[in-house]
């Protein structure tokens, strides 16, 4: 899939099939994630793999609105160093490179930050100095998803041209 395309059809998915995901895609998916720039090139985030069905149920119960994770094939933790400046804007870049990259193989994806932060830091390890910035759950979607049909507002009501409030008409750029 082209990168446009991957980015304009992409979906967050949260009903998984039972297909399991290639070792090959993982790489692909955390390489996304490891190739994703940082501010003043700090690479500050870490990710925690979950992929063992009794962890992910773990994961699930940790979460405060994340129960769907456990039927997925695949989760992955992202931390970010606090100490780091723009630390969570890295890590929700590296998180956008792993959706997109596994939307592009057919791979859906859903994103939770609600979680029961003690909990989590004690059932997967997590030091106090590390930030908990996202769970990314992956899994092929459970039915046909294409993302053809995106329910989203219109340029013209999300953007300004040269100051807030000022209208803008996409067809002016024509």
């Amino acid at each position: 899939m082209e990168t446009y395309e991957t980015i304009l059809t992409k979906l967050d998915i949260r009903r998984f099939s039972s297909k399991k995901i290639s070792g090959e895609l993982i790489l692909k998916i955390l390489e996304a994630a490891r190739s994703t720039g940082t501010a003043f090139n700090a690479q500050d985030w870490k990710f925690i793999l979950v992929q063992e069905t009794s962890r992910l149920m773990q994961l699930a119960k940790d979460s405060t609105r994340g129960q769907w994770v456990e039927d997925a094939p695949l989760a992955i933790i992202v931390l970010t160093d606090p100490s780091q400046p723009d630390h969570d804007l890295d890590g929700g870049r590296a998180v956008q490179n792993m959706q997109l990259a596994a939307w592009s193989y057919g791979v859906g994806s859903g994103i939770f930050t609600f979680v029961n932060e003690d909990r989590m830091r004690k059932d997967f390890k997590i030091p106090k100095k590390m930030h908990i910035t996202a769970v990314v759950v992956f899994g092929y979607p459970e039915r046909k998803a294409s993302g053809k049909r995106k329910n989203r507002k219109t340029l013209s009501e999300i953007v300004n041209l040269d100051e807030y409030g000022r209208g803008f008409d996409p067809k002016s750029l024509g």
